[in-house]
This record gives C-alpha cells, sequence and structure tokens, in this order.
C-alpha cells in the first residue's frame, strides 16, 4: 500500500512538473510575440509595415531580439550595488511567472482514469496570492532604480513604486465587490459560479473597469508608463541595465500583461469556459479531453483578446503627467471602488431580504 500511494505521488508530482513547464514556457513564448504583435499593430495604426525582414512578415523577429540581447555585452556600473543589481530584474521575472500557478488554464484531463486539472495549484486563497505575488513586483522596479546609483533611475523607481502601491488599493477594493458575490477566494471556484450563472462582467461592470485601469497601472503601459517616460528620465528605472539584465525587465513587463489578462478574463469572462454552450452537456458528447483542450483555446482567445487591447491603448492614449495619473488612483478610483463595494453591499442584503 506505501509502494502504491508513492507511486501516486510521484505520478501527481510528474504531472505539476509537466505543468509547470509547459505553462513556463507558453509564458515566455507568448511574452516574446507579444512584442512582434506591439510592432505589427503600431505599424497597422501608423500606416507603416512594421517587423517584416526576419522570417516571413517578420515572425521571427523575436528571436532575432533575444538573440541580440544574449549577445548584447553586459556592463555592471562601477558605482552600482552588484548584489541588488543583479537580483532587481531577477525579482521582477520571477514574481511576473509565480502569479499562473494559481490560473486554471482548463477543466481537466482523464488518462489513464485519472484526473489530472490544469491548473498548478488550487489553492483556496488564490485572489490572495495573486496580490501577495504582485505586490513583490515593486520590489524588482525599487530594487533596480536603487541599485543602479542613479539618480534618474532612482526618481523613475521611486515613480513606480508609488504608483504601483496607489493602484493596488484600488484594485483590491474593486476585488473585495466580486468576493461578496462568490463568497470564494479560489479562481477556479470562480470560473464554476460563472459557467452555472453568467459571467460576472453582468453584476460587476463598474469593478471590471476600476480593475481594468488599474492592470495597466499595476504593468506599467501606457498611459501609466511614467517610470519609464524617455522624455523626462533617460528611459527610467532599468537606465543602467544592459544585456539579459534589461532583457528580463522587458520581458515581465509582457509576462504581466499576459497574466493580467489571464486573470481578467477569469475574473470577469468566465475563464475557460466555452461561451453559449453547455460544457458538461459537451463534455458527455465529445468526451473530456477534447473539451478541456477546446476550454484552454477558448480561455486564450479571450487572453489574446485582452492583449491587443493593451496594445490597441497604448498607441492611441497620450501619457498622463504624474499628478494627474496621482490624483486619478486616489481621488477618482479609490472612491469610485468604495461605492461600487457599499452599493454591491446593499444589493445583495436586499436580495436575501
Amino acid at each position: 500500500m506505501y509502494i502504491n500511494l508513492l507511486a501516486i505521488d510521484m505520478v501527481l508530482v510528474l504531472d505539476k512538473v509537466i505543468l509547470v513547464a509547459v505553462i513556463l514556457g507558453l509564458s515566455l513564448l507568448i511574452a516574446m510575440y507579444e512584442t512582434w504583435a506591439e510592432r505589427k499593430v503600431a505599424a497597422l495604426m501608423q500606416d507603416r509595415r512594421g517587423p517584416n525582414r526576419a522570417g516571413p512578415g517578420g515572425i521571427l523577429q523575436p528571436l532575432a531580439d533575444g538573440l541580440k540581447l544574449f549577445m548584447k555585452e553586459e556592463i555592471v556600473p562601477g558605482s552600482s550595488s552588484r548584489m541588488l543589481f543583479i537580483l532587481g530584474p531577477g525579482l521582477a521575472m520571477f514574481t511576473a511567472m509565480m502569479t499562473s500557478a494559481v490560473v486554471p488554464w482548463s477543466s481537466y484531463l482523464e488518462i489513464g482514469g485519472r484526473h489530472f486539472d490544469l491548473q498548478i495549484a488550487d489553492v483556496n486563497i488564490g485572489i490572495l496570492y495573486v496580490f501577495g505575488v504582485v505586490s513583490m513586483g515593486v520590489y524588482g522596479v525599487m530594487i533596480g532604480g536603487w541599485a543602479s546609483n542613479n539618480k534618474f533611475s532612482l526618481l523613475a523607481a521611486v515613480r513606480g513604486a508609488s504608483q504601483i502601491i496607489s493602484y493596488e488599493l484600488a484594485m483590491g477594493l474593486s476585488i473585495i465587490s466580486l468576493l461578496m458575490i462568490t463568497g470564494s477566494l479560489s479562481l477556479r471556484t470562480i470560473v464554476e459560479q460563472q459557467q452555472a450563472h453568467h459571467y460576472f462582467i453582468l453584476y460587476q461592470p463598474l469593478g471590471f473597469l476600476i480593475f481594468l485601469v488599474c492592470a495597466f497601472a499595476e504593468c506599467n503601459r501606457t498611459p501609466f508608463d511614467l517610470s519609464e517616460a524617455d522624455n523626462e528620465l533617460n528611459m527610467g528605472f532599468h537606465l543602467e541595465y544592459s544585456s539579459m539584465k534589461l532583457g528580463f525587465y522587458l520581458f515581465s513587463e509582457y509576462v504581466n500583461v499576459f497574466i493580467s489578462s489571464a486573470v481578467m478574463a477569469t475574473l470577469y469572462f468566465g475563464g475557460y469556459d466555452i461561451p453559449f454552450v453547455n460544457n458538461a452537456a459537451l463534455a458527455q458528447h465529445w468526451g473530456q479531453n477534447p473539451v478541456a483542450i477546446l476550454q484552454a483555446v477558448c480561455f486564450f482567445v479571450k487572453i489574446v483578446l485582452f492583449i491587443l487591447f493593451f496594445i490597441w491603448v497604448r498607441w492611441t492614449i497620450p501619457r498622463f503627467r504624474y499628478d494627474q495619473l496621482m490624483k486619478l488612483g486616489w481621488r477618482m478610483l479609490i472612491p469610485l471602488a468604495i461605492f461600487n463595494m457599499l452599493v454591491t453591499g446593499f444589493l445583495i442584503l436586499l436580495r436575501h431580504h
């Protein structure tokens, strides 16, 4: 019996290791091709061609860019704090990748009579885990700016840290309204509730709008990219970085966009649920494995639509002034999130009475 339990545990460990490898690989691949999509969409909006030399339609351009970053000379400023200088980009990349652990990418696969959940860790405090990991990302920005021993980098890091902290408050308050409806912090439970009823975007449109704006600020995306304002700060908090250390900072931003899109699709648009279809009936008719794959494809379509929205906004809306950015967070989004929470609580109270 002990040997059987050990074998089952090894199968479970192997399943999780394979899933971690697949998710990390997909995250890096999608982050690479987000750069290609961004340049192509920008070219389309500005009536240009965009990258078109490396491969057909420039499809190999991300590989060329990655190779260029690897081949570039790595420079560490002599006056910098070397250990912290290395830790900054590593921490930024590490926290960006860790968030994917609690996202349910699909339902489950049936192999050899066993269920394999397509989720690395189904913890019952999934949303708290996401916020806990995301809040660590501010250290990557702050450490990188401080360790560079450059005044422009430090100023940009202070801007970025204060911006992220400010918008995390509004984001957290917007999520409280959603949790009042779901009664659960588990992301898989939230998806299953949307499968049984309606997507939560119908119940929480204001909460979703606040979360979306805060996601732009958390990812340092235009119009909230004041920590990377080239015209004011000489490129921002990663000014002194080169080679793959710079690549880690750039990649972490695109991984954050990917994971933020996955979290928004999970919380407000049903996650891996196939819209307008009874997923359980479809699984009985087609079998569980084909439906699980179709659910994963549907989830990634939702994620890609969010990524395209991130790109579209970047090339449409001009950058805020820093005082405007902070006023929006503290004077508008936080009061709106509190108002949304109070209204949600009042409606829930009315429904129970």
